[in-house]
């Protein structure tokens, strides 16, 4: 009977360079993943990209009547073809009551309830924003008036400009310049 002796690891001359080639490969995915992770962070301490804002016709002035609150809605200039009917947007504008010498004012604010973002719906009869998710509420004027909201709804920019009403877009709901108004 032949015993049969175990000859041990077969020693090829490919395997070094294997292992160099799959070492390579590694560093290289480690790279682009970091490459993929870590450039838009610094865009963003850059600030590199930043999105730019365009003012959306609303109406002509006149269109609005005095104390009369209503939903205007529009299109996102910055859309994108994925967006569907979340590019679809509006704001509620309230024409302020004229007083003496004083142009135009208005308050516009975005749908958003403060709390966490659901849309929130305009009563006339009772002259309240009010908000189905949470049971936010809101005067007229946009304060706070009831329930989870942190504080009021948030106040969009505008201009009047060759007697049509603008609003800056996109605004997204935030404590960020939301107090700037022009005329």
């Amino acid at each position: 009977m032949e015993s049969m002796t175990d000859p041990g690891p077969v020693s090829t001359d490919d395997s070094p360079r294997r292992r160099r080639f799959f070492r390579w490969v590694t560093y290289a995915l480690g790279g682009l993943a970091t490459a993929v992770v870590g450039l838009p962070f610094v865009g963003y301490l850059v600030g590199a990209k930043r999105a730019p804002k365009a003012w959306v016709n609303l109406g002509r002035v006149d269109d609005f009547s005095a104390g009369e609150t209503r939903l205007v809605t529009f299109d996102n200039p910055l859309r994108q073809p994925w967006d569907g009917m979340a590019a679809h947007t509006g704001v509620y504008v309230r024409r302020e009551e004229p007083t003496d010498g004083e142009p135009d004012r208005f308050l516009i604010f975005a749908v958003n309830c403060a709390h966490l973002g659901c849309p929130v719906a305009w009563f006339p009869q009772s002259g309240l924003f009010m908000c189905p998710c949470h049971g936010g509420v809101y005067y007229a004027n946009g304060e706070r008036a009831s329930g989870p909201p942190p504080r009021g709804l948030f106040a969009c920019d505008w201009r009047v400009r060759g007697g049509r009403l603008e609003v800056q877009a996109p605004h997204y709901p935030t404590l960020q310049d939301t107090e700037k108004h022009s005329v």
